[in-house]
């Protein structure tokens, strides 16, 4: 004899219908509270997780960047012997150099020749593998992703404001360590006159090119002792950090800055020497602008590179 359920009655029919329909019901609204309830907990775990990875894999490609700048660096010093990569424009009828033209395309700014200079004329262009790469006479911007910082979050720019990215207002995102966090006077490893670099003590503490950021705390006047703040937090919110390129050519960071104007830490210096800049401003060494007579000379050589470029800078020049 086969049984359906309508032949079945009292409790056997009753647990069976039970049965029956509890297959083929969904989630209660309990169950699902509590399933959505869990996957709260886990996204709430992972999604720090998945952030901090995302940003450690910028910062990744950050210092790749430099240190193929690095590369194209250690070319330039063979043919300019050892002077960094220059380029200098007329600034109220002085000759000076600009740091942020030493590599990159065209920015946007309309000062220093920054909107006019582009891939062509910035010297370490010519040591990568950039392409074909027009003339700046030409319409457009030729665009220098190497130069580009996939952290660049842009900063508070004196003069300016708030930028949403200094590889867009500047043509990239790194600078050339050009003068000290006194401001532009001060200068470092770029003679004011151009030419090679000052003798270094410690080659693996002096940095040469770093992210934008190193010049966040640098002074708000030129020569102040009031030390700015630029708001450049491209490797975290909590504070400033840069990455650098050393002389030696190795790359560090993220390295974090101090909230002063402090030229030398454990971990890098903007100055050559110890006792380097002491003097007035705009002199080197012991502040006479000359070097110590013992240690190699520094003088510019009789004919400046041809296309020279950049001192350090995210907006003025050095002269």
């Amino acid at each position: 004899m086969v049984m359906s359920a309508a032949t079945l009655s009292g409790p056997t029919r009753w647990r069976l219908g039970g049965r029956l329909s509890g297959r083929l019901s969904g989630f209660t609204l309990i169950e699902l509270l509590v399933v959505i309830a869990i996957i709260s907990v886990l996204m709430s775990i992972l999604l720090p997780a998945l952030a901090g990875a995302r940003q450690t894999a910028r910062n990744v490609a950050c210092s790749a960047r430099l240190q193929q700048q690095g590369v194209a660096l250690q070319m330039y010093w063979n043919d300019y012997d050892l002077t960094m990569p220059q380029y200098f424009v007329d600034v109220g009828g002085q000759r000076s150099n600009i740091g942020t033209l030493y590599g990159g395309k065209k920015g946007t700014l309309p000062a220093f020749e920054i909107n006019q200079v582009g891939a062509e004329r910035r010297p370490l262009n010519r040591y990568l593998e950039l392409g074909q790469v027009p003339p700046d006479s030409d319409p457009g911007v030729f665009q220098t992703e190497i130069f580009k910082s996939p952290c660049d979050r842009g900063g508070d720019v004196p003069g300016i404001g708030p930028v949403a990215s200094m590889y867009d207002l500047l043509g990239t995102s790194y600078t050339v360590n050009g003068h000290d966090l006194r401001g532009d006077s001060f200068w470092t490893m770029i003679p004011p006159a151009g030419g090679r670099m000052p003798y270094m003590i410690t080659p693996t503490k002096t940095w040469v090119i770093a992210s934008q950021p190193v010049y966040n705390f640098q002074a708000e006047t030129d020569g102040g002792s009031t030390p700015g703040n630029r708001g450049m937090r491209w490797y975290g919110q909590r504070s400033s950090q840069v990455n650098m390129l050393f002389s030696d050519l190795h790359v560090g960071g993220p390295i974090t800055l101090p909230i002063t104007m402090t030229n030398a830490t454990q971990d890098y210096t903007f100055l050559p020497q110890p006792d380097w800049n002491k003097g007035p401003a705009g002199q080197g060494g012991g502040g006479d602008g000359t070097q110590p007579p013992s240690e190699p000379p520094t003088e510019p050589p009789s004919e400046p590179p041809s296309q020279p470029g950049p001192g350090g800078l995210i907006g003025g020049a050095q002269r």
